[in-house]
């Protein structure tokens, strides 16, 4: 405990260098950038806009074991704002996008979040990553009125109507958990037990589980965690074969999910499901053959079903900027985040506003990007209610199924 207290402690004396660095390296950077958003009316425009861009800020994991979500996210992103500036941009202004590592750590959060708000001058937040960090940055943007776009979380602290400047796009998790656990009663299965991270991810998945669960006069046998961040897992599978379920329900990151389902199957064979922040390509990769049978639910469309709109685009858009990349459920989320985005500040007209560009996507009328379906309104930040349940197959890819197959 104390050795991971001192390197925790010492990454942060990294970090914090590492930022002043930045700082001082960017500043006159930053005061000609804020000097250039005074409109030619003598009207001040926000932060990040100029005549000729508008700056978004990301901060998110891309180092550590999650970082395949923070990469999804930013390539999806940047692949809606590359499609937009080959077009020209919106209204004549290029789209940009500054990020910033934050580790999949609080404390990186909360200090990557207001450096790129106070010292970048960010015209909004987009496509952060994972609850705890967002928990400690979201108020950061709500503080400096900033808003705080399609978070890659089904967090409920974040679906408060009080946070004004949040626009999730995503289902929730008590919406993912509320899935599985419908389709597993609906086959008589009632012994779920809970693997989860210990965190305020883990907790948010965890009671959502309890929610549904109870909703039918159940709760789980059972619920053991892990640490973020951490691959320390053998104890918490060992207490689920322990405790033999039919069914785990399970609350984290990929590594973690990998190697508690490949430790769990040594001796038992429950069915296994998981929610859509595992990654649903990184979680495929690291299980290899032993991933037949996971459930995953996901929060957008398959990637490859071109005969979707979105999904023809997103496929032309990342063929574009990214020949490379294959399509995938965290991209496609981040191109999404990025064309809801695109849709308000064209909205917004030649002058847009941070106010404008919130009261545009908060408005009650529907958002269709492509086909899908986004839907707002007072009291409501959250655009989509989908949930598709999805389980990898032989061959290692994912198909969307209507039903769990129990019989294994």
């Amino acid at each position: 405990m104390m050795k991971s207290a001192g390197i925790r402690i010492m990454r942060l004396v990294q970090f914090t260098l590492g930022t002043a660095l930045m700082i001082a390296v960017a500043g006159m950077g930053c005061v000609g950038m804020q000097d250039a958003t005074a409109a030619t009316n003598g009207e001040e425009r926000d932060p990040g806009i100029t005549d000729h861009e508008i700056l978004f800020g990301q901060s998110a994991v891309f180092s550590g074991p999650s970082k395949a979500l923070g990469q999804g996210m930013r390539l999806g992103i940047e692949a809606a704002f590359y499609e937009v500036n080959q077009a020209g941009g919106v209204h004549g202004r290029e789209l940009r996008l500054k990020t910033m590592d934050d580790s999949y750590e609080t404390d990186y959060a909360y200090h990557t979040t207001k450096w790129l708000i106070e010292k970048v001058g960010v015209f909004a937040l987009i496509g952060a990553v994972g609850t705890p960090t967002t928990r400690v940055a979201s108020p950061v943007a709500h503080d400096a009125g900033v808003p705080f776009l399609a978070p890659f979380t089904g967090a409920e602290f974040l679906r408060d109507a009080a946070l004004d400047n949040v626009v999730n796009v995503r289902a929730s998790y008590y919406q993912e958990t509320e899935e599985m656990v419908a389709r597993l009663t609906e086959e008589g299965i009632t012994r779920v037990a809970v693997f989860y991270q210990d965190d305020s991810f883990g907790t948010n998945g965890l009671e959502g589980v309890r929610r549904a669960l109870e909703r039918r006069g159940l709760e789980p046998i059972g619920a053991w965690s892990y640490q973020r961040n951490s691959g320390a897992v053998r104890r918490a599978a060992s207490s689920l074969v322990e405790s033999d379920p039919e069914a785990v329900v399970m609350i984290g990151t990929q590594d973690a999910v990998a190697t508690t389902t490949e430790l769990v199957r040594q001796d038992i064979d429950p069915v296994m499901l998981t929610v859509s922040f595992v990654g649903g390509e990184a979680l495929a990769k690291a299980l290899g053959p032993e991933g037949q049978g996971i459930y995953v639910t996901q929060v957008v469309p398959f990637p490859e079903d071109a005969s979707i709109p979105l999904i023809a685009r997103y496929g032309a858009a990342l063929a574009e900027y990214a020949p490379q990349a294959e399509p995938g459920f965290v991209s496609l989320e981040g191109y999404l985040a990025g064309r809801l985005a695109v849709y308000g500040l064209e909205e917004c007209g030649r002058e847009p506003s941070r106010e404008c560009l919130l009261e545009t996507l908060h408005n009650p009328a529907v958002i269709d990007i492509d086909g899908f379906r986004l839907e707002f309104g007072d009291g409501d930040n959250q655009g989509s209610d989908e949930v598709f349940l999805t389980v990898i197959g032989p061959d290692g890819e994912y198909r969307q199924v209507e039903k769990l197959d129990v019989a294994r």
